[in-house]
């Protein structure tokens, strides 16, 4: 078993980057906390000997394929198909948004791009990770990163092409 320093050390460093991926995935705040907490649980219960550069890779791709098998799972299907009926039945009461700040129309557009693209984007922009990376952590090609950001790119262009940018109104040429 570890000890109680290093696996404190360890949750303190990987813990928001954890959390961030599995929200990328579940879109929601507290199955990603949830599936951040089963990562580093079912880490530690593991308790096999890795090397410090060897732990983040690992415990990212933990927490990949938890969201992955989350998104996969019952709960999941049905928790959509009650927020699809709540959303219409809103929409039909006639309940606006006001005005969304800056930042959240490119969370949402990012959060809407399908899974293959998201997860590239938020890896590649969000995390910095780089193209090797990425394909490693998703066992991909290189070149089916690169695909898959340059999709993700042009979807995200056309979502947030139409939206006026209040730092570019005040902008003077």
């Amino acid at each position: 078993m570890r000890d109680e320093e290093a696996i404190n050390q360890l949750m303190l460093i990987h813990t928001s980057l954890l959390f961030r991926i599995a929200y990328y995935y579940t879109k929601n705040l507290h199955t990603a906390e949830d599936i951040v907490q089963d990562v580093f649980i079912k880490f530690f219960q593991m308790d096999i000997p890795l090397a410090e550069h060897e732990v983040k890779p690992y415990l990212l791709k933990m927490t990949a394929n938890k969201a992955k098998d989350y998104l996969k799972s019952w709960h999941y299907r049905k928790l959509i198909l009650q927020e699809k009926w709540f959303l219409h039945k809103t929409m039909t009461e006639k309940d606006a948004l006001v005005q969304q700040d800056e930042e959240e129309e490119i969370s949402k557009a990012i959060l809407s791009l399908p899974l293959k693209q998201r997860e590239s984007i938020a890896y590649y922009y969000l995390e910095g990770l780089n193209i090797k990376e990425i394909a490693s952590l998703l066992q991909v090609p290189d070149s089916t990163v690169k695909s898959r950001l340059s999709k993700g790119r042009a979807q995200l262009k056309e979502k947030l092409k139409s939206i006026e940018w209040e730092v570019l109104l005040h902008e003077s040429i």
